[in-house]
């Protein structure tokens, strides 16, 4: 048996498996950041915003609405509830704030990490909001913004995902009496998507929409 040919292959798999590797939660995206807020001395008691790009688009818009309510922003783009629950721990509990938001589900309905169903999308939901509670952190759950098309994904269709999620986060939020931030109904329009004059993909706010979204949002922080 000619032994080098075995190992150039075994190498050159090696590589490819090598490439192939990433960190799908995207552990290391606020890392830094993370660090840098648990070294201050008074860094407890502010709010996270845990989400995907709608949540991480917010702080690039309008960073000052961040400054000045002591908000963190954890969204990453593109991320589903799978993948926001496995880093809540490291983004939201080690960080010990007072609240957190969660607005997520939408890029799970766009089947962003494979197919899902709404069930079990809302059951992700609800693990965060455990994992919130056992480490005495208040959580404030979220209506999905309206959504009726996806640019990377024309071939879904969200508008019936989206208001059965949404009804399970209604439900669930008054049956447990968790507060509530409704970004659907001020964003909607006749045809249950992104109000044009809100966002421009149908999906993602522009400033004006985020700035909607930002006295709902104080509306309830305010209680």
């Amino acid at each position: 048996m000619n032994i080098k040919p075995y190992f150039i292959l075994l190498f050159a798999t090696s590589l490819i498996a090598q490439t192939k590797v990433s960190d799908f939660v995207d552990y290391q995206k606020y890392d830094t950041e993370n660090k840098m807020i648990m070294s201050a001395s008074n860094f407890q008691g502010k709010t996270v915003l845990m989400g995907d790009s709608i949540t991480e688009f917010w702080k690039v818009n309008d960073p000052q609405f961040f400054e000045q309510n002591q908000l963190i922003d954890r969204g990453i783009s593109g991320q589903t509830t799978s993948q926001m629950l496995l880093r809540f721990r490291q983004d939201v509990i080690a960080l010990q704030p007072k609240s957190v938001v969660i607005l997520a589900g939408i890029n799970d309905i766009a089947q962003n990490a494979g197919p899902i169903s709404v069930p079990q999308i809302f059951d992700n939901i609800k693990s965060m909001v455990d994992l919130a509670k056992a480490n005495k952190i208040q959580p404030i759950l979220c209506l999905l913004v309206p959504a009726n098309r996806f640019p990377w994904r024309p071939e879904i269709i969200p508008t019936e995902k989206v208001t059965e999620l949404n009804a399970l986060i209604q439900n669930y939020a008054l049956k447990n009496a968790l507060p509530l931030v409704d970004y659907y109904t001020p964003l909607k329009d006749s045809d249950s998507g992104l109000a044009k004059k809100y966002g421009d993909d149908g999906v993602h706010p522009n400033l004006e929409g985020y700035k909607v979204m930002e006295k709902t949002l104080m509306a309830v922080l305010k209680k």
